[in-house]
């Protein structure tokens, strides 16, 4: 192993897992060596480093772990080199295949003739997890209580376990942060605050540790505060405490924060069989296991489904096929009970009920909801359940066109909020909290505040743009201290299962700041701020008497978690839930979701839930570690970075939305950057999972990229492309096979890129020259939301439009005509004011460039006239824009303007905005 290597792991890795692993593969390399060469000097030095690396590293793992080790290295010192590559070797195999998991580990095992720390390959387990023993205990100690707790083990056990133990409580942090088989974690009696080992490399991996300065504290104190903080690093955990404080003198944190609290002398076996029963009561899903009970039953079916039981199928002569294809579980699962163990969706009292109970405490939220039928219909329940007509909504302009539809359904007045644009690009990033809060004070001006409801964002978006969740929420409540946020969280479920995503997601921050604002704390810092406070300034902390809560989350589960196409989910954390929505929620929900829904995608929803449970944390951490290689490898191929270009963090966020600084999570001469700062303190992050490629170099557009060479010759399927980009997801189900194949896939176009250029003649050289130019410096320009027609603002002169009425106006052949785009520029040349009669959305970017109701600019004109790509809805190249005509809008715009002079004396007259406070 270098001497670069070993002193500077966070040039070299992304995260733990990729050094651990390096390490292993290094040892075993030069093990090898040495059985070859026994005299090799450099494999001796090599050996010598990676031994110490993992000395370091495997105190936190029970498998290959320390007593492991200790035997490798025996075998080193006895120059046993052939023994040692061969045991190197069986443990890099089970690590890499994960095969350990699955099998039972022999110490303590009578049966067994392996060494403590071995894998006992007779006895199969896949249900394998570690518990965390975190205590003050000496290596003698522990290992007692480890032997003690193997002879615990029954043969009927639904689970198997290994120990380890943390002799502090940073040890215990980095723990939890590394070994994602900790499932469960015992704090044991007070214990030391700093870590007694060498951490030497892992430094740049534990930044998380200066979050908590807690060495001042008591050890007695210590064994709560860790308590604390590993149920906000990885609440999925069960907690236990073992204490000798009387029950008494327990403090309400400590019974409210551990599942079950222990005291010394009672017996081990319970504190054993508590452990097993937690992770059995995770490992429960309630509908599944329902539904597969009752496809085992035998039933006679005499209601409406003739596949359920697959009679209807596999008694055909013709589809039989179709049966064999997807096999007879799928059909026997088919049924429109609600019985027998199943439950109805639409009034859930039993299996159903429990999952979705399941699912709101792993997701954090205070309820969840399954919706069958994707999150477009998710955005519409809650859309229909919190807004109602003349209501203003604030919202993303370039959100999915779901909300959109919702708005016209539930007749709420819009405010289109800009995002910023990336122009090179052909995309939008995302909303600054400078444009919400603007808003805001327009509408607080124009005395129209109080018809404010709810602020709708896209977190994140399809790009990767995430928000400052806490932020936004935190700034808008100081204005609109009841303001309703709907968080469009699609692409960005995953996010819940570690904590560097998490605090940017509207569950964690609504819990954390309800329970900020009820604090005493809080209220002297909200005196403060008000007390200094120039006159005329906005205040940015929200006042703790008025403030409510009020967050819902939809998000697509089948886009990045283990589920059945469209199943989604809504989570609620609202305050005010049961008072004031509840009601209107389940109307909301019954009037969008089926009487019959699919069984199938209820299962998945709940067998994704316990998969998160378990192996949330590691599956994102891996994604995230994928995305970051793919990375790095284009960047560091000499024929890759020739054609392709990995967009990067200043890319998309401008630096000024960027406190950290951070331009880039990997450049080729620093290595790689930490984004845990980013995801802290800037305005907008880049979720590293999202990877545009940007392909304008190539001179081929991003559509025929995606189907020409990635689709057609390679079978590779991507969701998003622009003009000049192609988007790359990595996610929970990303192999490394599935990587190293994209990759070799863009060597192999970059060769065939290569070829054709050097094929060329001068004039298709031309030609080649001005495609890059075109897709390299000419980008089309980003146009903005215009305005709504005077016909159909809800106030004149004051941001919000009426959506539905325009919508439903176009219904009328007769009050619309259409209009070619170079026309219609001319139109406005002669000062015709064009409004659109529907909506325009082009794919990519996917969003509405023209809505109902809304003033046609010349921006947007030319935006769609230099737009090259081929799918664009609600226009019509052969007919052109449908617009409203000029007759109608004469007559709309001369009743509007009557029916305000009556209203008149309701509105204030518009007063000019106050500036925020930076």
């Amino acid at each position: 192993m270098s001497n670069t290597t070993a002193h500077h792991p966070d040039k070299h890795y992304f995260n733990i897992a990729q050094y651990r692993s390096d390490c292993w593969y290094r040892l075993k390399e030069y093990a090898f060596r040495l059985e070859i060469k026994s005299s090799d000097k450099t494999a001796k030095t090599e050996v010598a480093e990676a031994f110490a690396c993992l000395e370091t590293l495997e105190q936190y793992y029970a498998y290959p772990g320390i007593p492991k080790l200790e035997e490798l290295r025996k075998r080193f010192s006895a120059k046993e080199y052939a023994a040692l590559a061969h045991d190197v070797s069986a443990c890099v195999r089970s690590l890499v295949s994960d095969a350990y998991r699955e099998q039972m580990s022999a110490e303590g095992d009578e049966d067994s003739a392996e060494a403590p720390g071995d894998l006992h390959l007779a006895k199969a387990r896949p249900n394998y997890f570690e518990v965390l023993f975190a205590d003050g205990f000496g290596a003698e100690e522990s290992n007692q209580l480890h032997e003690q707790l193997t002879k615990l083990r029954g043969e009927a056990d639904s689970f198997v376990y290994n120990a380890i133990s943390a002799g502090t409580f940073q040890d215990a942090v980095m723990a939890v942060l590394f070994n994602p088989n900790i499932q469960a974690v015992v704090i044991r009696y007070g214990m030391p605050f700093a870590s007694h080992k060498d951490l030497g490399n892992l430094q740049t991996f534990v930044q998380r540790l200066k979050d908590y300065p807690y060495s001042d504290r008591s050890e007695h104190e210590l064994g709560l505060r860790l308590g604390a903080v590993l149920s906000d690093l990885r609440p999925e955990l069960d907690l236990y405490y073992v204490t000798d404080t009387p029950v008494v003198d327990l403090d309400d944190e400590a019974v409210e924060l551990f599942r079950r609290i222990f005291y010394r002398k009672e017996a081990l076996q319970e504190l054993h069989l508590t452990i097993l029963s937690g992770i059995k009561e995770r490992y429960e899903t309630p509908f599944f296991s329902a539904l597969m009970e009752y496809s085992q039953k035998p039933t006679g079916v005499f209601h409406a489904m003739p596949i359920s039981r697959g009679n209807s199928v596999f008694k055909s002569r013709w589809i039989q096929d179709f049966g064999n294809f997807y096999g007879r579980n799928l059909f026997l699962a088919e049924t429109s009970a609600t019985t027998g163990g199943l439950d109805s969706l639409l009034q859930p009292t039993g299996t159903l009920k429990r999952a979705q109970e399941k699912a709101s405490k792993a997701y954090g939220s205070r309820k969840t909801y399954f919706v069958t039928n994707g999150t477009s219909t998710a955005n519409k329940i809650v859309q229909q359940a919190l807004v109602r007509p003349d209501d203003v909504v604030l919202i993303d302009r370039d959100c999915h066109k779901s909300h959109h539809y919702g708005l016209v359904q539930s007749g709420a007045y819009p405010v289109y909020l800009d995002s910023y644009p990336v122009q090179e690009y052909s995309m939008y990033g995302a909303v600054p909290l400078s444009e919400i809060k603007n808003k805001l004070l327009l509408l607080r001006a124009a005395g129209r505040l109080d018809k404010v409801k709810m602020l709708l964002l896209t977190n994140c978006t399809f790009d990767g743009l995430v928000y400052n969740v806490e932020r936004v929420m935190e700034e808008v409540l100081a204005i609109k201290p009841d303001m309703v946020f709907l968080w469009d969280e699609a692409w960005f479920a995953f996010a819940g299962f570690t904590h560097t995503y998490k605090q940017r997601t509207g569950m964690y921050v609504a819990r954390k700041l309800y329970k900020k604002y009820k604090s005493a704390s809080y209220r002297d810092t909200y005196n403060q701020m008000m007390a200094s406070l120039t006159p005329g300034a906005v205040p940015t902390l929200p006042d703790p008497d008025k403030v409510r809560i009020r967050v819902y989350s939809t998000q697509s589960t089948h886009k990045t978690l283990s589920s059945m196409r469209q199943g989604s989910m809504i989570h609620i954390w609202d305050e005010l839930f049961e008072r004031k929505a509840e009601d209107a929620f389940h109307e909301a929900y019954m009037t969008h979701t089926s009487t019959s829904p699919n069984y199938q995608i209820l299962a998945s929803l709940d067998a994704g839930r316990r998969q998160v449970e378990f192996e949330g944390f590691e599956m994102v951490e891996k994604s995230v570690e994928m995305a970051m290689t793919l990375r790095s490898k284009v960047v560091n191929h000499p024929l890759l970075s020739k054609y392709f270009d990995v967009l990067t963090v200043k890319d998309f966020i401008p630096e000024k939305y960027r406190k950290s600084g951070i331009e880039e999570y990997y450049n080729p001469d620093i290595g790689w950057t930490r984004m845990e700062e980013a995801f802290a303190s800037d305005e907008f992050v880049l979720d590293p999972t999202k990877v545009n490629l940007f392909i304008g170099k190539t001179g081929v557009d991003g559509d025929t990229f995606k189907n020409k060479y990635l689709m057609d010759q390679f079978g590779i399927q991507i969701n998003k492309t622009s003009r000049n980009s192609v988007l790359f997801m990595t996610n929970i189900g990303t192999t490394r096979g599935s990587l190293a194949y994209l990759i070799g896939v863009l060597i192999k176009i970059a060769r065939q890129l290569e070829d054709q250029f050097q094929s060329l003649n001068r004039e298709e050289l031309k030609i080649l020259k001005r495609k890059i130019k075109s897709l390299t410096q000419e980008a089309p320009e980003l146009p903005d939301f215009s305005h709504f027609h005077a016909s159909f603002q809800a106030v004149p002169g004051v941001p919000g439009g009426n959506l539905r009425e325009a919508f439903f106006l176009s219904y009328d052949d007769e009050k619309c005509e259409y209009l070619k785009l170079k026309p219609a520029l001319k139109a406005l040349e002669k000062g015709r004011e064009l409004v659109s009669a529907s909506f325009v959305i082009p794919y990519p970017p996917g969003f509405p460039i023209l809505v109902p109701g809304q003033v046609v600019s010349e921006a947007i004109l030319n935006f769609l006239i230099k737009l090259d790509v081929k799918e664009v809805h609600g226009y019509r190249p052969e007919l052109g824009l449908r617009i409203f005509r000029e007759s109608v809008l004469h007559r709309k715009k001369h009743a509007t303007a009557m029916m305000a002079a009556r209203k008149n004396s309701a509105h204030s007259p518009i007063q000019k905005p106050l500036k925020p406070t930076p």
